[in-house]
């Protein structure tokens, strides 16, 4: 496995393992409904039935957690791993594919939401059915969830993206911030760090405005237009999520102003390559997604035969101390990655 840069807190680059990736597009059919409680699987000795729903089918970032998953449901040989989410980041549609899920009596259930108060009672109704429910990449704090497996702390992505975006800036000027969902915990969690962090550390910034683009990249690109319009003399963008880390650094390509204004994202490391390479991008921040996507299986598969998580985990060679937390009862992947011109081809996707 190759190494990448891994950022510990908020300004140290160390070495870190990187992703064995290979994104699929292929969606999963659901499994047929059965009879009979949700622990029928364990009991008769069959696979567990672990379903996730991302906040979106299709990204890249989720088919990588798809893909992460896979390998761990093929290696620890009795998980079945399902997976299904909507076609657009709508709460809604999210919610149709709770609802089946749940009739067709999963072992667990696994959701990103995309809006965590009207996704709680759905959970609720899961948990009520016998389904462990848990979160995962993005969570539900105020819901009935067992676990909640995270990418990052918020303060360590936050804490990072604002640094890159500062030392790009020169620690002065203003900046903006175009995120996606609205009521998404992880982003919002994320912007609270952002603007705490850049608050105390460097006086001389302004954030002139939050903006929010759903999960739409042209849109993005358009929201990030609008501000430079808006604020001639904005220096900063901040794309807080995949889609609009490439929206973002499209509008400081698009108007022409290449290291005039200074964009940082949370984004894809293919996606983000070419942005990087022109300048329009001073960095992307993310973690090791494919990870992500196996520590969701494997946590299933232990919730799922009522085994307590340690303090600290060896989930496998490539995870071997993932922290359990049982105060906010979440499993943390690790440090956020630093994604650069330097180790951007060492990424599949």
């Amino acid at each position: 496995m190759v190494t990448s840069q891994r950022v510990v807190g908020a300004i140290s680059v160390v070495l870190a393992l990187t992703m064995v990736t290979g994104g699929c597009t292929k969606k999963d059919s659901a499994a047929p409904a059965s009879s009979g409680d949700s622990s029928a699987a364990q009991d008769s000795g069959g696979a567990v039935k672990v379903a996730f729903v991302p906040k979106l089918q299709g990204s890249p970032y989720f088919e990588a957690m798809d893909t992460g998953a896979k390998q761990a449901a093929t290696e620890l040989g009795d998980v079945e791993w399902l997976y299904q989410g909507p076609t657009s980041a709508d709460a809604a549609a999210q919610a149709q594919v709770v609802r089946s899920f749940i009739q067709q009596k999963v072992d667990v259930l696994v959701v990103a939401p995309n809006d965590p108060d009207s996704m709680a009672p759905l959970m609720k109704q899961a948990q009520d059915a016998g389904i462990k429910v848990m979160t995962a990449d993005t969570d539900a704090p105020n819901s009935v969830r067992e676990a909640f497996i995270n990418q990052a702390t918020a303060e360590g992505i936050g804490n990072t993206t604002a640094e890159t975006l500062m030392k790009a800036m020169g620690g002065k000027g203003k900046w903006a911030i175009v995120s996606c969902g609205e009521t998404a915990e992880n982003l919002n969690s994320w912007i609270a760090a952002e603007k705490a962090y850049v608050s105390a550390k460097y006086p001389e910034a302004e954030l002139v405005d939050v903006v929010y683009s759903g999960e739409d990249q042209a849109k993005g690109t358009q929201m990030a237009t609008d501000l430079m319009s808006a604020h001639p003399d904005l220096t900063g963008l901040l794309g807080q999520c995949t889609t609009s880390a490439v929206g973002v650094a499209q509008a400081v390509k698009d108007a022409g102003k290449i290291g005039q204004v200074f964009s940082v994202g949370i984004g894809t490391p293919k996606s983000m390559k070419p942005y990087l390479e022109d300048g329009s991008s001073s960095g992307s921040i993310l973690w090791n997604v494919q990870n992500l996507g196996y520590l969701t299986a494997w946590a299933g598969q232990q919730i799922a035969q009522g085994k307590p998580f340690e303090a600290t985990n060896e989930v496998s060679d490539a995870m071997p101390d993932v922290k359990w937390d049982e105060a906010s009862k979440t499993l943390v992947l690790g440090d956020p990655l630093l994604i650069t011109t330097e180790n951007v081809d060492q990424f599949d996707y």
